[in-house]
Formats: structure tokens, sequence, C-alpha cells
């Protein structure tokens, strides 16, 4: 495709969760801060939300991947299970076996068991559960049950939520007012802004291998900002086919004609001119320009007041 003509060696843009490519977002490292930090004092329940394509899942892998060793990790990427499935998914990382007939009276004195053994070896257990907006209300119900297993100082299993908005309109319904006051520490996802839209396209391109002037000047993520509203799936998207476009056109850099030109075929995106005067550089200059000549014009009919 475009790699060797712009000499990198991977794709900058794809849309897999890749934490080698995780930037350092302000947002998301005041999340990491606050997961790390409710974890290790033994915090019930944890939950991260934003909106679709603000990086929830790949702070949820940089978490696993950054977790102390003294915590033992069971991970759900896909929670639409109902409460029996729920429970076999979780006994099964923890790796506790449940014959085809278990109940939940048997389910629970063998995670419990499990669950102690781990406390006993000076370790913690914490269930990251991924998309957790897709769980279903009997579901959330079983999970509250299954954090009720404690010692007399402190819970025997934590979780961590990571949902869409829609887990917080899931968990204020009346039925769930159980679980919702034992979330004790919870971070909403910000997007990104103009100037960390470009640090954030500059970082992935310079993780990919390139050596180089910017392949997106700050006119060009200034577009891409608009388009995406700061979100950074979309972002790679509008990336991706843009150097798709400079290739093409055997282009050195991307221009933000590639960018509007990105953005018209990209459902996701707000459709972007590329035209000088959607530069908000060229607006300000325009704005102080318009400025001056008002205050000559006033200057002269003063002058004319004089005379």
């Amino acid at each position: 495709m475009y790699l060797y003509h712009f000499g990198i060696r991977e794709l900058p843009f794809t849309l897999t969760p890749n934490t080698s490519y995780f930037f350092g977002l302000p947002s998301h490292n005041e999340a990491m801060q606050v997961l790390l930090t409710a974890l290790k004092t033994g915090e019930g329940f944890i939950k991260v939300t934003g909106e679709v394509g603000t990086g929830k899942t790949l702070i949820c892998r940089k978490l696993l991947n950054e977790l102390p060793d003294f915590f033992v990790a069971a991970y759900v990427p896909n929670p639409m299970l109902s409460p029996t499935e729920l429970r076999r998914a979780v006994a099964n990382e923890l790796g506790v076996e449940l014959g085809n007939d278990c109940d939940q009276q048997e389910f629970t004195q063998k995670i419990q068991e499990r669950l102690i053994a781990i406390h006993q070896q000076q370790k913690s257990a914490v269930l990251i559960i991924d998309e957790a907006q897709a769980l279903p209300t009997e579901s959330i119900e079983a999970l509250r049950l299954m954090t009720n297993l404690e010692t007399e100082s402190r819970k025997l299993l934590q979780v961590v939520l990571f949902g869409q908005p829609e887990l917080d309109e899931k968990l204020a319904l009346p039925e769930l007012r159980q679980l919702r006051q034992r979330i004790t520490f919870s971070y909403s996802l910000a997007l990104m802004d103009p100037d960390q839209v470009y640090q954030y396209v500059r970082h992935r391109v310079n993780v990919a291998g390139y050596h180089g002037t910017d392949l997106f000047n700050r006119q060009c993520c200034e577009l891409l900002y608009r388009a995406s509203a700061g979100t950074p799936r979309v972002v790679n998207v509008l990336a991706h086919k843009a150097l798709m476009l400079a290739y093409g056109e055997g282009k050195s850099a991307v221009e933000p004609e590639h960018i509007a030109a990105a953005s018209a075929d990209t459902e996701a995106a707000q459709t972007v001119s590329s035209k000088w005067w959607f530069n908000p550089q060229s607006k300000w200059l325009l704005l102080a320009t318009t400025v001056v000549v008002i205050a000559m014009i006033a200057g002269i009919w003063n002058m004319r007041a004089t005379l």
C-alpha cells in the first residue's frame, strides 16, 4: 500500500487497539491513574465510560498489561451473557472448573474457594469487563452477588466496568441501585482538542517508523479535528484514507484536500472543506485585517470631522 512510499514499516492508523500505539492523552492517563489507585486501595466497583471510539478498549488492554504482579486478572471482552454464561466465563478466567449441571450455590462455593486461595497468596482478584453496557440487567445483578464475597477487611473480587454512556443509563434503573451504590470510583473519557489531534497523529506515524517532516501539518490536523470531533477512532479512519489519497497522487505529505475527501467518504465524520476560509489561521488573519480596516476608516472620519 503506502508503506514504502512514506517510509514507514506498518500501518499507523489501524482500528485494532494496539497498546504499542498508546499515546497517553491527558484523559487516558487520568483514567489509568484512577484505575490503578482504586484497585490498589481495594475498592469493589470501578467504572470508566466514554463515547464510541474514545479508546476504552485500548485503556482496558493497557490496564491488563500494567497490572502489578499481585493482581490475578479475569477479562470478559464480550459481556452479552446470561447470568449462567457470565458465571462460567468468570470461573474459566479464574481457573475454576464447573460441571455442566453446576447451580448458583455450587458456583458461589467454588468461586469463593478460589478467591480465598488467591487472597491467601497475598494477591488480589480483579474482573475486567469491556463493553459493559451490553450486560443484561439480570447478569449485572449476578455480578453484584459475586462481589458479596469478602473478608473482614476487603473485597475478594474487584470489578472494573468499561462501557459507553448507555452503561450509566442502565445503572440508573431502580433495580440496580444496590450495585450503583457500590461504584466508588468512576471516570468519563474526554475527546481530543485540535492540538491533541496533532500530537496524536504525529505520535502514531512516528511509532510506525516514519522519520521526516510532518505528514499531517497543523491545518490538516485542524480539519481532522473538525471532521472527527476529536474522536480517536474516527481520526484513525480519516488519517488512513488521507494517506491512501496522498499516495495515489504521489504526494510526500497529506494535504487539506485529502482530509476533505476522506471526510466526505466517511459516514462517522462531518464533511469539511479544504478551502482557505475554513483554515482557522486564515480566519483570524481575515478578522485582524477587518479590524485594521475599520480602525483606518474610523480614523479617516475623525480627521474629516476635525477639519
